[in-house]
């Protein structure tokens, strides 16, 4: 906590607003590394020492515990003491509880015990929940139990961490926020100019590559082709044969990147038919996570890909699924009745008039409208 009280820009996460605090609950709190979800939690913490009994509250960052085992006495320490100060109803927080083998075990054993019936537990981890599919270990054994996901700032959440309401009167000051938002993104760190944030975001993806039994020399080389190649659509075999590889490595390496919430993907939608074995967009969720990896991999992210990955991403948050089509004209981003084209400079041709032309100067009001819809 006293990493974010010397923050100069701090929020409270909207995030935490979504998980149950009703027992029986079993959350999950998943998102990339360094995004604030210990944060986030300490923050929760500090709220509930408020109003509850201080015994009520167990946080325990797994990262201290050597195996599965010892997380299991430290569990049964927990329940000695909580039963010691007559503690009916508790919420029990287990940070980093992926970096555990065999942690899932121990919870669900206790679960099916009854031990958490009166308990609400809080569950934090990055990529591996996604890529080992952890929560389908617990079939009926949720509860009131929600996985919250928690991402980056959106560009309308960013605004609002830095005091501006998004009205007509604070245009010109949206339209700075924007500019740089391109350059800081949503994570806590980037937001508050943390010089070091770059390479230690980078650093802490490959520690996740390496767990995941990846090579992250041939992760790096993946993603810089999709930094390249963008924001033009493109297919696996194009940059498997750049990089000497199968087609099916690079789809397994642009899932260890989706999975671990840094790019996700827009396929190729006519009508209601989606092309999935055609070229496909690959777009890095948060901006400032492509300018990192494009400065340690010495290619540039381009300001057409940018404008157009911050489109596609707040789309895909709003609608859960994101296209595009080309076919003698481009339409960059379609979901529901949207069709949206991406534009640095004034078009070249004229597109239906069920296309909207985005220009850079009126993305951001898009967004906030696209926030507030």
């Amino acid at each position: 906590m006293r990493s974010y009280e010397r923050m100069r820009v701090k929020w409270r996460p909207g995030w935490l607003s979504s998980i149950s605090l009703e027992p029986f609950s079993l959350n999950f709190i998943v998102g990339p590394r360094q995004v604030g979800k210990t944060t986030g939690v300490k923050i929760l913490v500090s709220e509930l020492l408020r109003e509850r009994d201080p015994f009520s509250v167990f946080y325990f960052n797994c990262d201290l515990a050597v195996d599965a085992r010892e997380l299991r006495r430290v569990l049964d320490l927990y329940r000695g003491l909580k039963q010691a100060h007559g503690v009916k109803s508790s919420v029990v927080i287990l940070d980093e509880v992926t970096g555990l083998e065999d942690w899932w075990r121990v919870v669900k054993g206790y679960i099916d015990l009854g031990y958490f019936d009166e308990d609400v537990l809080i569950l934090l981890g990055s990529a591996s929940f996604r890529i080992r599919a952890f929560a389908e270990a617990f079939p009926g054994r949720r509860g009131k139990g929600v996985t919250v996901e928690v991402l980056p700032l959106a560009f309308h959440e960013y605004v609002s961490a830095h005091g501006v309401e998004p009205r007509a009167s604070e245009a010109s000051r949206v339209s700075s926020l924007f500019k740089r938002y391109l350059e800081t993104g949503g994570f806590p760190r980037s937001i508050n100019g943390d010089e070091k944030f770059a390479e230690d975001l980078v650093a802490s993806v490959e520690r996740d590559a390496v767990k995941a039994g990846r090579n992250p020399k041939l992760l790096r080389l993946v993603a810089r082709e999709l930094i390249a190649k963008a924001p033009s659509a493109l297919s696996f075999n194009a940059v498997a044969g750049e990089l000497g590889v199968s087609h099916n490595t690079v789809h397994e390496y642009v899932k260890l990147l989706e999975d671990m919430f840094l790019v996700s993907k827009a396929y190729m939608k006519h009508g209601d038919r989606v092309i999935y074995r055609r070229e496909k967009k690959i777009f890095f969720r948060d901006p400032f996570a492509a300018r990192a990896f494009a400065s340690l991999l010495g290619v540039e992210a381009s300001r057409a890909a940018l404008l157009e990955w911050v489109v596609q991403e707040h789309v895909l948050r709003k609608f859960g699924e994101v296209y595009f089509w080309h076919n003698g004209y481009e339409v960059d981003v379609i979901a529901g009745n949207l069709k949206l084209e991406v534009k640095t400079g004034k078009p070249h041709r004229r597109y239906p008039r069920s296309v909207t032309v985005l220009s850079e100067e009126s993305i951001p009001a898009f967004l906030l409208e696209l926030a507030r819809s």
